[in-house]
């Protein structure tokens, strides 16, 4: 696939520059790296984002994930490789992601399950990943950049 323009985060640097202090306050959040890593990689698989799901993978190896959960985060609810938390935050990923789908989808029973799980600062953490997660997606798609592109 070629891409059909720039990558928008090249043309516009300072963009990049607000997303990165995001990114850096979404790690300082308390969330441990490896669930941000899932939450970044089930909304790219929702939204089809190949180069999100490469650089996810790519990712969540480098911060000590095994390839065998890796394989499993699509089935996340039908295998036994996940934590309570980790589940919770895969479902508010999921629920956040698929806003579209239906009228009050991070429904309050989702809600209640992450925050048993996740204290406010992580939730925030949590919540700004899976946004960061669906811009790139959206750009990455629209933009058709190919997966495993450097920028």
């Amino acid at each position: 696939m070629t891409a059909r323009m720039t990558n928008p985060a090249m043309l516009l640097p300072d963009a990049t520059k607000g997303v990165q202090n995001i990114f850096k306050a979404v790690h300082q959040g308390g969330v441990p790296a490896t669930t941000l890593e899932l939450v970044h990689l089930r909304a790219s698989q929702i939204n089809g984002c190949g180069p999100c799901v490469f650089g996810g993978v790519k990712s969540a190896v480098k911060n000590g994930e095994s390839e065998e959960r890796l394989h499993q985060v699509v089935a996340w609810r039908e295998c036994d490789l996940f934590t309570d938390a980790e589940r919770a935050a895969l479902a508010l990923t999921e629920a956040a992601t698929r806003i579209a789908d239906r009228p009050g989808a991070v429904t309050d029973e989702i809600w209640a399950e992450a925050a048993k799980h996740f204290e406010e600062k992580q939730l925030a953490a949590i919540i700004l990943m899976i946004g960061l997660t669906n811009l790139f997606n959206r750009i990455n798609t629209t933009t058709r950049e190919p997966a495993g592109a450097t920028w």
